[in-house]
């Protein structure tokens, strides 16, 4: 088994947290993992993005031109790594910042989701990537939802352990919007 991700947006989104979370996850689960993160200069509002490789096997590099899906958060990540994800490949789309307009590709499985909206349902706006991590989580299997939640222990600071039972209940409802 391999597969990889790019998770794309700007500073602030927790574009690296939910790629963090992954990998983690992953690792728990005894696969070979890379992360590799990418930051703009700026940390808030500059762009941020990393590549997550899952497999079984060894894995050759961290570097992914090519990936087979995206998670993509703002209008620039998708201009910049739209075209680049491989055919029958799988697209999610923040449609909350990204006018599904925007969309052009019909050879891959796209999932338009409002993600602000929907993490703002649940009480917090600025957890629309853990909505989108239980999308791809939905979508892909790649990891178990209950290796996934074992993470946040790991990639929280103690600090905010307050926020786990929220960030649960929004990654359910990406799961949730996928069922639906």
């Amino acid at each position: 088994m391999y597969y990889d991700v790019t998770i794309a947006g700007f500073g602030g989104q927790g574009v690296m947290m939910i790629g963090n979370m992954l990998a983690e996850a992953a690792m728990n689960e005894g696969k070979k993992v890379t992360y590799w993160p990418s930051y703009s200069a700026e940390m808030r509002g500059g762009t941020a993005n990393c590549t997550v490789v899952i497999s079984t096997k060894d894995i050759g590099s961290p570097i992914v031109g090519f990936p087979q899906s995206a998670i993509i958060m703002n209008l620039p990540s998708l201009k910049k790594y739209q075209s680049k994800i491989k055919k029958d490949g799988l697209l999610i789309v923040n449609t909350s910042l990204i006018d599904q307009k925007e969309i052009k590709r019909d050879d891959i499985d796209v999932v338009k989701a409002p993600l602000i909206s929907l993490a703002r349902e649940a009480g917090n706006d600025r957890l629309s990537n853990m909505v989108a991590l239980g999308i791809f989580l939905a979508k892909t299997q790649i990891v178990s939802l209950e290796s996934l939640f074992e993470t946040f222990t790991e990639v929280l600071d103690e600090r905010y352990h307050h926020l786990i039972p929220i960030n649960k209940k929004v990654i359910q409802m990406g799961i949730d919007f996928v069922k639906e």
